[in-house]
């Protein structure tokens, strides 16, 4: 990945723990890597495919000025976010904040903190068969693109389905969105579990009728074992109601531990359906 950086960009800011710092400020350094596809800027010879590192600067300045923190790790993890969520064509960000005049009391260069953070991609399956189950939908997914760390790329049809699992309920409108996020798989999950609590999403019985259903179905192509985030989600395959609106978005997207693409995969499911002619 191609990258934009700056080094040392100096930032008089009032920071830190002790109430001295907040009151008298000192200089911050600032170092930063940008990672984004510069080629056709470099081809075109053309700053709107790019982004400029002046303005990068100016957005930094300013967000480190905006508020007072404690922290340098809270800085580090701000100008993160700022960059991400400011400039389109950035994927991922290098932070480094330096502190020269930390109050350690022993001879020192500086004091450092250094985060990488970068946009991820999950696909996420929605569903309701409880209350006005589109508008439902459509209110979770407005949720999660101005949430300020995740943003909705792509949303399926919505389409009406039979339940799965338990099948003496009402019908589904289900759907599938891909969204790029800051969250780690964990915490987008916990966010997720918050939305589904908002519109009073109850567990009372298992697979039973909710009024919203948001399930982690891919996150990049990790795999994990962790109890709380499945990775895949293991009965996607089992489900034409995720795979089908999952086809529309990424056909050709490859399930890391079957090695199936998902148009592959509901072609199976399907045939398996209609059975032997």
């Amino acid at each position: 990945m191609d990258c934009i950086s700056v080094v040392d960009l100096e930032v008089y800011a009032h920071h830190g723990v002790l109430e001295e710092e907040k009151k008298q400020g000192q200089t911050f350094l600032i170092t930063f890597e940008a990672y984004l596809n510069i080629e056709l800027a470099g081809e075109k010879d053309d700053l709107d495919l790019s982004v400029s590192y002046a303005s990068m600067c100016y957005t930094i300045e300013d967000y480190f000025k905006s508020e007072k923190y404690n922290l340098i790790e809270t800085l580090a993890e701000g100008i993160a976010k700022v960059l991400l969520t400011t400039y389109d064509l950035v994927e991922g960000v290098k932070v480094i904040v330096k502190k020269p005049h930390a109050p350690i009391g022993r001879p020192f260069k500086y004091a450092s903190v250094t985060v990488e953070r970068s946009w991820h991609e999950a696909y996420i399956a929605i569903g309701s068969n409880m209350g006005k189950r589109e508008e439902i939908l459509l209110q979770a997914i407005e949720a999660i693109n101005v949430s300020g760390h995740s943003l909705v790329e792509k949303v399926s049809e919505l389409r009406e389905t039979k339940p799965w699992g338990n099948i003496d309920q009402e019908d589904f409108i289900n759907g599938v969105i891909r969204i790029k996020t800051l969250l780690s798989p964990g915490k987008l999950m916990d966010y997720l579990l918050e939305i589904e609590h908002i519109f009073k999403r109850e567990r009372e019985i298992h697979w039973g009728p909710r009024t919203l259903d948001l399930d982690l179905i891919f996150y990049d192509d990790l795999v994990t074992e962790d109890e709380k985030v499945v990775l895949p989600h293991p009965r996607m395959a089992q489900r034409k109601f995720v795979l089908k609106p999952l086809s529309e978005l990424a056909p050709f997207k490859v399930h890391p531990l079957l090695k199936k693409r998902v148009i592959d995969l509901l072609a199976e499911l399907e045939m398996n359906e209609v059975g032997p002619s």
